[in-house]
């Protein structure tokens, strides 16, 4: 992208021009609003103009929902302070976790929650391609 006045921290953007930016639609971005997860624009209504905070609040989103966060965990993190990276989620009587239990082989399986051990779905396929791989490798070794 070349830097040009309208790319400039300082431009205002409007509710289109934030959207295309990001490549989000506009009622996802205002939705994000409305839950907490980027701020409000400086202004009301069709006047309403959003800024590089907005574009940066908004790609940090996307990044950690393409990464498998909820978006509840992103507000978590968020209020942690800015750019985290990646902090444990708060276990509370009645959380809610989501285990993957991999299949390794017969008698062999693995138990992860993706999101505490801070990886993304296709890192989680990538550990399992890679674990299978080395109990191949073993047993292949111990019928020597």
């Amino acid at each position: 992208m070349t830097v040009t006045k309208e790319t400039t921290p300082n431009r205002g953007y409007s509710l289109d021009e934030l959207s295309a930016l990001v490549e989000l639609p506009r009622r996802t971005v205002r939705y994000y609003i409305q839950l907490g997860l980027v701020d409000r624009p400086e202004g009301e209504t069709r006047a309403a103009r959003y800024t590089a905070s907005h574009v940066d609040q908004l790609l940090m989103v996307k990044k950690w929902t393409l990464a498998g966060l909820s978006l509840e965990r992103i507000r978590e993190m968020k209020e942690a302070g800015p750019e985290p990276s990646l902090p444990l989620p708060t276990r509370r009587p009645g959380s809610v976790e989501v285990w993957s239990h991999l299949l390794i082989d017969e008698g062999v399986e693995l138990l992860i929650e993706p999101t505490r051990a801070g990886l993304a779905p296709e890192q989680v396929r990538q550990l399992l391609r890679r674990t299978i791989e080395a109990l191949q490798h073993i047993k292949k070794d111990s019928s020597k």
